[in-house]
């Protein structure tokens, strides 16, 4: 039996939301993020919501109908020629849009900007790709294959058309799944200051 899957709108921002918090809450990265239970409850969710609407703004968001799961997508450019000042101008503006996330989720909270910054660091540039940024599931639907119908129609439409495609496993039983999907890990690792490891992981299309 298929999974039902829309792309969903600003009406589904709250559902969309719910889901990421939902199914965030117990992973590696956020429990960095947000130390202590009590403050990851009342806060996690306004991370999710920045997410969010970033990529209702400029990606997609596919939601599973019943609302157990979502994936957030973001086309990515390639980066133009640099110049010889272009470096720095494109870390100062991830810088400030990592310092602006942080003022607007958890303004006393500095890993929600240190870990902007780091996953910017560490994104590929060179080439123009899709950005798997995140996938949630929520608890008790786990294990039903609906990451994996949500990944793959994306994954089909960049085979056809030439794209790669890109992503962060925040958890190492995330990563044997990716790599069935035809990702393979790159040759380093995030490493979260007293933290836990992010596997970045591209996928060339298939012909």
């Amino acid at each position: 039996m298929g999974v039902a899957i829309r792309r969903a709108d600003r009406n589904d921002r709250e559902l969309v939301v719910r889901v990421l918090d939902e199914a965030f809450q117990g992973d590696p990265v956020s429990g960095w993020v947000f130390p202590g239970e009590e403050h990851r409850r009342a806060t996690h969710h306004r991370l999710m919501a920045a997410f969010a609407d970033t990529v209702l703004a400029e990606g997609r968001i596919d939601l599973v109908e019943d609302g157990t799961a979502c994936a957030l997508w973001l086309p990515v450019p390639a980066a133009p020629v640099a110049e010889p000042a272009a470096p720095a101008g494109a870390a100062d503006a991830a810088g400030d849009e990592a310092e602006t996330l942080r003022q607007e989720v958890d303004p006393e909270n500095g890993r929600v900007e240190l870990i902007a910054r780091l996953m910017a660091e560490a994104h590929p540039a060179d080439r123009a790709h899709e950005y798997l940024w995140m996938i949630g599931v929520v608890p008790g639907h786990q294990g039903r294959g609906l990451g994996t119908a949500l990944i793959r129609p994306v994954l089909e439409r960049c085979d056809r058309e030439g794209l790669p495609a890109y992503l962060e496993a925040s958890s190492p039983r995330s990563v044997p799944l990716y790599e069935r999907l035809g990702f393979a890990a790159l040759d380093r690792t995030l490493d979260l200051p007293d933290g836990p490891r992010m596997w970045p992981m591209w996928r060339e299309p298939r012909g």
